[in-house]
């Protein structure tokens, strides 16, 4: 099983309900998003592949050909296995420090661009997570959303430090 393919499980699993591929596709959007890209044709290519191996069963058509898909007890299991067992090394992939890593070919103001851009996204994407972090504490919610938005604060936070830290040639502007 691919990771993808693990989360979709477990979006439907957390969900509680039957989602359609637009759903599931939106809730991964805003649910895990920020740390795991999922496009919309990896999540209908994953449905179909999940439905065929079993672990997920679909529904009625409805409206627009959407089709309702909800986790089987296989489903459950598997993907439950695959946290445990199978999680995947982490891997970092960050367009920036690409660019960086080639920034000697770059133009200086154009690299200076980049990680002045780079920054300002970081910093209110943390102002987001701040925001968010709020909602959560007065609306209750559990403590592993919780964690998993504490990851993305301490990680903004640190990204931020590294900005302040690079060669003056390189800094963002201010």
């Amino acid at each position: 099983m691919n990771a993808t393919a693990a989360a979709l499980l477990g979006l439907l699993d957390t969900s509680g309900d039957e989602l359609t591929g637009g759903e599931l596709a939106r809730l991964a959007q805003t649910r895990i998003g920020d740390f795991w890209t999922v496009t919309r044709s990896q999540v209908y290519r994953e449905l179909a592949t999940l439905e065929q191996q079993g672990y997920i069963k679909a529904g009625a058509t409805g409206p627009r050909d959407a089709r309702p898909y909800r986790l089987t007890r296989s489903g459950r299991s598997t993907y439950k296995r695959w946290l445990v067992e199978e999680l995947p090394a982490a891997t970092v992939r960050v367009p920036l420090l690409l660019a960086l890593a080639f920034g000697s070919v770059l133009p200086a103001d154009k690299l200076r661009a980049l990680v002045t851009a780079s920054r300002d996204e970081h910093a209110q994407r943390l102002a987001g997570y701040r925001e968010l972090e709020v909602e959560l504490r007065e609306a209750d919610v559990d403590p592993y959303t919780r964690a998993t938005l504490s990851f993305g604060m301490h990680y903004e936070e640190a990204v931020l430090r590294w900005f302040e830290a690079l060669p003056a040639d390189i800094a963002p502007r201010s």
